[in-house]
Parts: C-alpha cells; sequence; structure tokens
C-alpha cells in the first residue's frame, strides 16, 4: 500500500484513471464537474497518515446538472459500485457502511472487498445542493455583506481550497466569486479585529497587577487569537478549521517575525512578561496597518493605557480609520452598531460554525 500519496493526488488519480472510464462508458453524454474540496484534511493538503484512520481514501466528488441528477444518479452509483476496481494505487475503494449512534457519526473507513458492490466514495452531486448543504446559500444568490459575515471562514477556504479536475458545469468560476470577503466586508472584518484587541488588551495587565496571574494569561491568549486573525485577514486569507490555525499561520509572510512573539505571550509567566512580548506584537501589527496603505499611518504603535501604566495599543485608532474608509451603505449600516464581526469572531464553537441552516438566525444579529 502507498504510504506516501497525499489525499488531493489520489482524489485526481482516482478521477481520471477510475471513475472517468466508467462514467464514459455508461453516460458518455453526461457533461460533468469533478473535484475534491469541502470537508476533510486532505483538501487543504495537511493529511498524513494519521489522517487515514476515517473517511480517507479515493474519493472524488461529481456534480451534474439537477435535471440530470433527477435521472440518472442512482443509475450512476450503480455503475460505479459494479464497475470501479476493487484497489487503486494500493488501497481499496471500498469503505465501511456509514454508522449512525456511534460517538463519530457517519465515519466510513477503508475496507476491502474481494467481490460483490463496492461502497464507493464517489458522491454524486448538483453545484446548487451541495452549495446549500455547505455554505447556506444557492449557485444564484448574490451574498450581502450580512451574508459574508454569517459564513464562517474555515467554510469559504475549504470551498475555495482543494481542486477541481474537471469541469463542465463552471464550478470554478462558482468558486471564484468566493475567493475573498468584498473589500468593504474586508475593512468592517479589519476593524472588528481591532476592536477584539481593544476589549483585552488593558484586562490583562490589570488582572495580573491584582496578582491573578491565570487571569491574565487567559485573557492574554484571547489577544492572541485576535492578533492570529488579524493577520490572516491583512493577507486576505482565509483563516482554517482551529485544528489547521498555527500551522496556516505559520505560511503567512510575517509569520516567522510574529510567531516567536505570540509563543513568547504564551510562555510567559508574568503579566510583565506578556506584557513586554505583546507589546512586540503590537509593533509587528503597527508595521503590516501601515503597509497596507488602508488608511493615514497610525503611530505610535505603543501607548500607555490612561494613567494606570499599562501598554496598549490603543486598538480604538486603527477601528476608528478603517471605518471611516468603508463606502458600501450596506457595510457602513452594519459598522454604526457593535462591531462583532464575523461568526469567526465571536464564536469559536464547532456546533454553530457547521450549521449551515443557522445562517438566517445570525443574520438577525446585525439588524432588520
Amino acid at each position: 500500500m502507498t504510504k506516501t500519496i497525499k489525499g488531493l493526488d489520489l482524489a485526481r488519480e482516482f478521477y481520471w484513471k477510475a471513475v472517468q472510464p466508467v462514467v464514459a462508458r455508461h453516460f458518455p453524454s453526461l457533461r460533468h464537474s469533478a473535484a475534491l474540496l469541502g470537508s476533510g484534511s486532505e483538501v487543504l493538503g495537511y493529511d498524513d497518515a494519521v489522517s487515514r484512520d476515517h473517511h480517507w481514501g479515493p474519493r472524488v466528488m461529481l456534480f451534474i446538472a439537477p435535471e440530470d441528477h433527477s435521472a440518472c444518479a442512482r443509475w450512476l452509483h450503480e455503475a460505479l459500485a459494479t464497475g470501479l476496481p476493487y484497489q487503486f494505487m494500493g488501497y481499496p475503494t471500498n469503505f465501511s457502511a456509514p454508522k449512525a449512534g456511534e460517538g463519530d457519526q457517519g465515519t466510513q473507513i477503508l475496507q476491502e472487498i474481494g467481490a460483490g458492490k463496492i461502497i464507493h466514495r464517489v458522491e454524486i452531486l448538483t453545484l446548487d445542493g451541495f452549495l446549500r448543504d455547505y455554505l447556506g446559500v444557492s449557485v444564484d444568490e448574490k451574498l450581502s455583506a450580512v451574508d459574508w459575515l454569517c459564513i464562517p471562514q474555515q467554510k469559504l477556504l475549504s470551498f475555495t481550497a482543494g481542486e477541481v479536475f474537471h469541469d463542465e458545469l463552471g464550478l470554478q468560476r462558482l468558486r471564484d466569486r468566493y475567493r475573498y470577503f468584498p473589500r468593504d466586508v474586508w475593512l468592517y472584518l479589519l476593524a472588528c479585529g481591532w476592536s477584539r484587541i481593544g476589549q483585552d488588551e488593558h484586562l490583562a495587565p490589570r488582572a495580573g497587577a491584582t496578582g491573578d496571574e491565570l487571569g491574565s494569561a487567559l485573557i492574554a491568549a484571547r489577544i492572541v487569537r485576535s492578533i492570529v486573525f488579524l493577520c490572516f485577514l491583512y493577507e486576505k486569507c482565509y483563516a482554517p478549521y482551529p485544528k489547521w490555525l498555527g500551522r496556516a499561520f505559520a505560511a503567512l509572510t510575517r509569520a516567522d517575525e510574529i510567531a516567536p512573539i505570540l509563543r513568547a505571550v504564551q510562555m510567559g509567566v508574568t503579566w510583565r512578561q506578556r506584557e513586554r512580548q505583546l507589546c512586540g506584537a503590537y509593533e509587528a501589527l503597527n508595521s503590516l496597518h501601515n503597509a497596507s496603505k488602508l488608511t493615514e499611518p497610525v503611530q505610535p504603535a505603543v501607548q500607555v493605557f490612561h494613567e494606570r501604566g499599562f501598554l496598549v495599543s490603543n486598538a480604538w485608532r486603527y477601528s476608528e480609520r478603517l471605518l471611516a474608509v468603508i463606502e458600501d451603505p450596506e457595510v457602513k449600516a452594519i459598522s454604526e452598531g457593535r462591531l462583532i464581526g464575523s461568526v469567526d469572531l465571536f464564536s469559536d464553537s464547532t456546533d454553530l460554525r457547521e450549521a449551515a441552516n443557522l445562517r438566517g438566525r445570525l443574520a438577525g444579529l446585525y439588524g432588520e
């Protein structure tokens, strides 16, 4: 069994050498797109040997038109179940049946067979059906600013990551529409990111000064998370699922400079140590912001908080300037309320982020 192949490479080969021949033989005129995107560590290229304990293996997503899905999805599924090879590049193409109610719901693992129908993972989908299920929007829908704020970045990332292997239905054009936030939504998110820092930056030293080092460390960790999200925003990169956040952050252009500082914040034993390191992070962020030329320069990077002797960035200065350059009326109206940002900024709940059916309820947070 091949030990080094990445899941995305396996999926590409599987489509062209195993799946496409079956489609061409049984449905030669079927227009379709083929890809691997959405959930799965292999979509981001982060899969390793551990990833192979469930769901990982030869798999492909086939997108067909709604009328074709109604007419032939069942027959195409059967053709693949009987026409695919039992092994591909050393891996079984058969998976265990999905299990429900046993902890990790729906888990499937590779399972070797030598006869009978294959339980394959060639998903037969429509573009609209997948988009509604995964992002909570339709193919023809033009996203409002609120829509953008209600879709988690990890979902936007995994929809635009991966690879399209074959495209007759315009899947790549659809993905391109979600490549990154519209400019004014982006500016609003930057302002909200700074606002989060402003809410916490004076609390970490305040807690420490009272002798509460644990409380100070917990608040400092929140600030670190906020700084990481801001870095992703400034570099116009979607932030991934928390499991991969540090790994993806390490690939940002300023990570070599900022990551050691943030690690030192987390390793600080006293609040003064954490404060000193956070000041270094504020300096780096200040440089990042001013280099963006989105607003007039903000100086100095570090100031004293009132007369308490705590060193902070006075993050409100950045938020104020960023909000001032927003032009879109819808985004302006949203920014006049509380700067809660997107779902990623105000919640780290996996259940909330994964629930596409709650997008409508989340929209209510941004006004009528």
